[in-house]
């Protein structure tokens, strides 16, 4: 009964290597779409905070 034991550790171990597996290479709903937008609002934060401390326009 032993043995049945230690076999059923890989097993076990294979199955939830399996059950990971699939769900990393599950189909995701975001895309591309998502990430460009977060990329456009990162942006224009990013050149909001720069224009409004802006040392060219302090030193006049």
């Amino acid at each position: 009964m032993g043995a049945l034991f230690w076999l059923l550790i890989p097993v076990v171990a294979a199955l939830v290597a399996v059950l990971w597996s699939t769900w990393a290479l599950r189909n995701r709903k975001t895309g591309d779409v998502a990430e460009l937008a977060g990329y456009a609002r990162f942006r224009a934060a990013m050149e909001k905070e720069h224009s409004a401390s802006d040392p060219a326009s302090d030193a006049a």
